[in-house]
């Protein structure tokens, strides 16, 4: 155990937790998911929030349903979805508050002398 950390459950899980992350490591994913981290969406409304193409929305949104990460619900002609586990809801929180925006103390060097200089 490291730090209270049961590193053989880690090691049972790991191809579970790789499985995960590839299929998140795709933009669109990753921005469908941020999109749903704080509840159930339309597919509209996902589609206004990340700019993505109908077309690729719905290739996206069926790679998550088939990874068992999002669930769907019809009402009428919409289609609603959010996310299927409260552990990638925590998972997104993290992602979104480990890259979140950052204040302007932690702006690369580079880009504080720019705008130093404007």
């Amino acid at each position: 155990m490291k730090d209270g950390l049961d590193f053989s459950e880690v090691r049972e899980r790991a191809a579970e937790v790789a499985s995960l992350l590839k299929t998140l490591s795709h933009p669109n994913r990753l921005l469908i998911a941020c999109e749903l981290m704080d509840g159930e969406r339309s597919v509209s409304e996902i589609e206004a929030a990340t700019g993505a193409a109908q077309p690729n929305l719905s290739r996206d949104l069926a790679r998550l349903r088939e990874q068992g990460l999002v669930t769907a619900r019809r009402q009428s002609k919409q289609v609603f979805y959010k996310l299927k586990d409260a552990r990638l809801e925590a998972l997104m929180h993290a992602m979104c508050d480990a890259f979140g925006p950052k204040p302007a103390t932690h702006a690369p060097r580079a880009a504080q002398t720019q705008g130093a200089k404007r």
